[in-house]
């Protein structure tokens, strides 16, 4: 049976010689004694629920705030890591155009320097030509010059093959 406050304040007990019934007292306080008991376990069981949840909640908080900085640390190094990514990248850009500067002048160079052999030998064959045709000029003037030499030495052996005939 359970009581409740206003069952306790309604409650009458009948008088006696000396007051009220005793055993009426005493049953009363025997059912107040097993509702307080049950009322104290059920408040016993009802704050161990209490301190299980509560704990849950403080383990589940303890997850959420883990997890929470489990994804910013993990959001941060993905930052890390693309920033990281994008300086290698820049880099190795900055350094493949660096090279491709380098590489492109050494050609322009190499250009300009066979561009300038090719001069070179140009103005070496003109000189060449310019001092074979002086060279051959001048024989050919040595040789006009001798030409009528010539002609008295031919003159003169004809001479000397007649005069041989003749003999």
């Amino acid at each position: 049976m359970t009581l409740s406050k206003i069952d306790l304040l309604n409650k009458k007990f009948s008088k006696s010689l000396f007051g009220y019934s005793k055993s009426e007292v005493d049953q009363l306080m025997i059912e107040l004694a097993e509702v307080l008991g049950a009322t104290a376990d059920d408040k016993k069981q009802l704050m161990k629920k209490i301190e299980r949840r509560d704990s849950s909640i403080r383990e589940f908080r303890q997850r959420e705030e883990t997890l929470r900085d489990t994804l910013m640390t993990t959001q941060r190094m993905i930052d890390d890591l693309k920033a990281t990514a994008r300086k290698e990248a820049e880099l190795i850009i900055n350094e493949a155009h660096s090279r491709a500067e380098v590489i492109l002048q050494q050609a322009h160079n190499r250009l300009a320097q066979i561009h300038e052999d090719i001069n070179e030998l140009k103005r070496q064959r003109t000189r060449f030509e310019v001092e074979l045709k002086a060279v051959l000029e001048s024989h050919l003037k040595t040789l006009e010059i001798s030409n009528p030499e010539l002609e008295k030495v031919e003159a003169i052996e004809a001479k000397l093959k007649f005069f041989k005939k003749a003999k």
